[in-house]
């Protein structure tokens, strides 16, 4: 009987995810920080140049590991569902071809769960679906972040944090909501298509070492946390490229002092400066991704590894 991919249990991949989320983050944040600034409507320098690279490291530490968790759980919970829905379609089909029932056996040769994309189908809905809860904590901490790197109130998380909070009088609580929520649209559109080229990637690559391994029927995809890292170092630069002009998008939403909708900056980006200011940072961006790729999935696996080995 075939089994399904091997997903870890709930608290496993809660675990894991947090140790990864902090881990990358605290690594790579001056990374982030002077892509950020590269991106800023007011320009490298006058953002803070080269000065406070860890303006906004509080920020990025309440969400980080939350943020990563809730991913990690959405992720393994609901690529493991969809792989047991696909091998118990597969184990219907085999029951029907051996009853004889041929005109049935030739319906399920159709559907997804027979396909050969099914499983890269399975893992960019469960990414997707993971970036979708991720960013529910991801995006305010990213908002009082950047602005935090761009040197806005002082260039410190609380700072950030104070500038929208003493707006309350002003503009009530679903004000504020929408300033800690500001870019979520812009921000769901970059990860969602990120997550979808970079883990089922890091799927394959994955697979294909265990292959390689074990044979070519071999359905583990156990690897260790160098090879994890190695794979979601391609896979996270390869993403990072194609999705930097959403990235831009993203951070000049962010930082704009009054809410403009995603196309208005499109449109007043485009006729300004063209093409070029869409791949504005692609370098830091590509390193910083690539680089937080391997030490993202690479902790990532190792906490997992070690996780099921002693629990």
């Amino acid at each position: 009987m075939t089994q399904p991919t091997s997903s870890p249990p709930f608290a496993t991949a809660l675990l894991a995810g947090g140790i990864a989320g902090t881990t990358v983050d605290l690594s790579l944040f001056p990374l982030d920080t002077l892509k950020t600034r590269l991106q800023s409507h007011a320009g490298f320098f006058p953002s803070g140049g080269f000065r406070g690279v860890y303006r906004g490291v509080g920020s990025a530490l309440v969400g980080s590991a939350p943020g990563a968790a809730f991913f990690f759980c959405t992720y393994e919970g609901v690529k493991g569902f969809l792989s047991r829905a696909r091998i118990r379609r597969r184990e219907e089909d085999a029951a029907l071809a051996l009853a004889g029932d041929k005109s049935s056996v030739g319906r399920g040769l159709g559907r997804i769960g027979t396909s050969p994309w099914a499983e890269p189908l399975e893992h960019m809905a469960a990414a997707s679906l993971g970036e979708v809860a991720a960013c529910i904590i991801r995006v305010p901490t990213e908002v009082v972040k950047q602005r935090a790197q761009a040197g806005q109130s002082g260039g410190s998380s609380a700072g950030a944090l104070r500038a929208i909070l003493h707006q309350y009088k002003s503009i009530g609580f679903t004000g504020v909501w929408g300033q800690l929520y500001r870019g979520w649209g812009i921000t769901v559109m970059r990860e969602v298509p990120f997550t979808v080229i970079q883990f089922p990637l890091w799927e394959a690559l994955k697979s294909w070492s265990s292959r390689r391994r074990h044979g070519q029927g071999s359905t583990a995809v156990q690897v260790g946390a160098g090879e994890s890292a190695l794979y979601g170092s391609i896979s996270g630069a390869v993403a990072a490229g194609i999705t930097t002009p959403l990235d831009v998008l993203k951070t000049r939403v962010m930082l704009s002092q009054e809410k403009e909708s995603v196309f208005t900056v499109l449109r007043e980006l485009f006729a300004s400066h063209g093409i070029r200011p869409f791949f504005a940072g692609i370098g830091p961006r590509v390193m910083w991704i690539s680089a937080g790729g391997a030490i993202f999935l690479g902790s990532y696996q190792w906490a997992v590894n070690a996780l099921q080995t002693n629990l």
